[in-house]
């Protein structure tokens, strides 16, 4: 059985082999916790289960871009999606391949395509009939010769929240099906550009295989279409999008990334005589229960409705809960077993959107105590900000009994750096 990465030693929570509390003690909260075993572990297991099928992983930077934990990802053989030349020069200078880079992201600008060809790239991921011929432009001004991909939008629903959905022709992402075959055969005439796959990304956070089988047939006939049209392929690339479990009661858990296989493996079953590669670009499901947030709580008040128990976490550090409404399990650090109240968890930042959890069932805390804030990994660092002239939390990631401050907290000297008086 595989060891969580989060788990109570006697009355205790650690990660791996470290108490959450020394590292609250030696490095102050709020502070972002990684375990580096669960990284690996995560990436392992979403890689074999396409084992059989000649397929590359290309990590979603976006998820988390720490360089910390980059690192752990590039050493394992990861490549990376990236949606901006700044998560480029993350990924370089995590010791990452450039040439296993693939560029998504609907604006891209000429320099950020000059950057990525200069650093030779994989491919880009062509979002719009423009943006493919501002690409052929910039790569013959270079003297380059743009691999590329078209990012098509297959209209499947993902049935996840509606700010993550981006396989629907509503949403901004991709050229539509009816587009990508003439403009397939435009590409083939452009100089600056080779065609060399095909690629969708229909959101993230999907609990069930479905809509990627339902996507995945709509890109095997475009695929099939393309192919009597003389353009030959290199590789699909299937985006990301697994969800990962955060432990709310009245939701089923996501598939297994082995689930997630079968199903992908059945439905490419018409490509594989074509030789195609298989791209994927997963984030979450590989970050996502690697981390945590550990804040401490300052107060804890009750007024005529609500009782709430307020904490040195807040919204800029971790934003999903007030821009999705999302879920995130929360635990004591210490003495798991006691009576609970139902309380709204708060940080102190000045919106009445900043809330961790409304209407929770939880033990009672008391005030100094630290507070656990599971499978927050994705989109939680990578997303903080400093509103309210709050310094961003500092990482972790924790190696066995050992841990790494992979990123130090910002000081108030940090935020103002950049800044001048009239």
């Amino acid at each position: 059985m595989v060891a969580a990465p989060f788990e109570y030693r006697g009355n205790e929570l650690y990660c791996e082999g470290v108490s959450l509390a020394r590292i609250a003690a030696e490095v102050g909260t709020p502070v972002y916790v990684y375990s580096k075993a669960e990284l690996e572990r995560a990436y392992r297991a979403f890689d074999a289960a396409l084992d059989g099928i000649p397929h590359r992983v290309c990590y979603a930077v976006k998820a988390n871009s720490s360089l910390g934990v980059l690192s752990v990802l590039a050493k394992l053989g990861a490549g990376a999606d990236i949606v901006s030349a700044g998560e480029l020069f993350r990924w370089q200078k995590a010791g990452g391949d450039p040439a296993k880079v693939v560029f998504s992201g609907v604006g891209k600008t000429p320099g950020e395509m000059r950057a990525a060809l200069a650093a030779g790239i994989a491919w880009f991921n062509v979002e719009s009939v423009e943006e493919l011929h501002v690409l052929d432009a910039v790569a013959r001004g270079e003297g380059l010769r743009a691999r590329c991909a078209l990012r098509v939008n297959p209209d499947v629903d993902p049935e996840t929240h509606p700010y993550i959905s981006t396989g629907l022709k509503t949403n901004k992402f991709g050229i539509s099906m009816a587009e990508a075959r003439a403009l397939a055969t435009t590409a083939k005439t452009m100089t600056g550009v080779e065609l060399v796959g095909v690629d969708f990304h229909i959101g993230s956070q999907l609990t069930k295989t479905s809509p990627f089988t339902d996507a995945i047939a709509r890109l095997v006939e475009l695929v099939q279409d393309l192919q009597r049209d003389g353009v030959k392929l290199h590789h699909v690339d299937i985006g990301g999008g697994l969800g990962i479990d955060y432990g709310k009661a009245d939701t089923a858990a996501p598939p297994s990334p082995a689930e997630y296989g079968v199903a992908v493996r059945a439905a490419l079953a018409p490509l594989a005589a074509l030789g195609v590669e298989l791209v994927t670009e997963p984030g979450r499901v590989i970050v996502g229960q690697a981390g945590a947030l550990v804040t401490r709580v300052l107060y804890r008040k009750r007024n005529e409705a609500k009782h709430f128990t307020i904490i040195d976490g807040a919204m800029n550090d971790l934003m999903r809960p007030a821009l999705y409404n999302s879920y995130h399990p929360i635990k004591p650090v210490v003495d798991p077993h006691r009576p609970t109240i139902t309380t709204d968890v708060v940080g102190p930042v000045c919106e009445t959107g900043d809330f961790i959890a409304r209407d929770r069932e939880l033990p009672e805390l008391a005030a100094d105590e630290l507070v656990w804030i599971g499978a927050a990994g994705a989109y939680g660092a990578t997303m903080s900000s400093n509103y309210n002239t709050r310094p961003r939390a500092p990482e972790v990631l924790v190696d066995g009994d050992r841990y790494t401050v992979i990123r130090a907290r910002e000081t108030l000297e940090h935020l103002i750096a950049g800044e001048r008086l009239a």
